[in-house]
């Protein structure tokens, strides 16, 4: 197992990028902050370079200790590619792991909130906290995804309104000039960025038309009724793939479960409202204690 310098780092747009190596590939990582760890479980054709910075800052700045990473033969990660959430959830376990990771909790967007489900299923008792953001619960939904996300989410490559159309409300101008912003903050880092996810491949993955369910795993919903752990879920009033009126019809339902919308907001409502993001995940942590 080799791991570059541990030293910690604040500014997430020039962090390093490090490299674990453990069952015979390499995952590469970045690590910055200091305090309590998160780590951050990412979405569909996310790698290291698809998280806001100021996000991310924004959580260091509330005392956690920000761990991220790409799967598995993704992004600056080697071996097999996969979009399978049993091999996702062998990486995120390998890497905590690995990094000696205490005291831990876990976040993860759209795909990443599924893995993180899972893990908190698996390992829950190793979790103290699990933040949600723009996913879906498991089981049959009340709203299904519209295929405007499909059609987007299948075009190579990256631009400002694919970008605004999936992550944000393109017809209010609040929400077109956050996305504006927060775009520019992520490729405000030039070096050492990791590559995209091949959108023909990633789109074979999940399909080109949405499915309900979208997460048809009945004893994980289960878990989420009968778990103690504190989960928190953050979302947007109009997310486009995974509308937050999923989670609200469980409302009763499951016990440790907290709900955030941002208004006229969509599936990456953390960047944008990422200052605001950070201190609502950190007053969450803080106020929730695990019993």
């Amino acid at each position: 197992m080799v791991a570059a310098s541990t030293a910690a780092v604040s500014d997430y747009a020039s962090a390093p990028t490090r490299y674990l190596e453990i069952g015979g590939r390499k995952l590469s990582y970045r690590r910055v902050g200091t305090g309590k760890p998160l780590v951050l479980f990412n979405r569909f054709r996310g790698t290291l370079d698809t998280w806001d910075p100021l996000f991310i800052d924004s959580l260091t700045g509330e005392g956690f200790e920000v761990i991220t990473f790409d799967y598995s033969g993704l992004g600056l990660s080697t071996g097999a590619r996969s979009y399978d959430p049993p091999a996702l959830v062998k990486d995120a376990r390998e890497l905590i792991l690995g990094l000696g990771l205490k005291d831990v909790a876990i976040g993860g967007w759209s795909l990443g909130g599924i893995v993180a489900q899972i893990y908190l299923a698996m390992f829950g008792a190793e979790v103290t906290h699990v933040v949600l953001i723009g996913t879906t619960p498991p089981g049959q939904l009340v709203k299904p995804a519209e295929q405007l996300f499909y059609d987007a989410a299948a075009k190579p490559g990256v631009d400002l309104d694919q970008f605004t159309t999936v992550f944000f409300e393109p017809v209010d101008e609040g929400s077109r000039k956050a996305s504006a912003q927060s775009f520019k903050r992520i490729f405000s880092r030039t070096k050492d960025r990791s590559p995209d996810v091949d959108a023909e491949w990633a789109i074979a993955q999940i399909g080109t038309a949405p499915r309900n369910p979208a997460f048809p795993v009945d004893d994980i919903l289960l878990m989420l009724k009968h778990t103690a752990v504190p989960i928190l879920h953050l979302g947007g009033d109009h997310d486009i793939i995974f509308p937050v009126e999923n989670w609200y019809a469980l409302n009763g339902q499951l016990p440790t479960l907290h709900l955030v919308t941002y208004p006229r907001a969509g599936h990456g409502p953390q960047h944008q409202y990422p200052v605001e993001a950070a201190s609502q995940i950190a007053a969450f942590v803080r106020a929730t204690p695990l019993s």
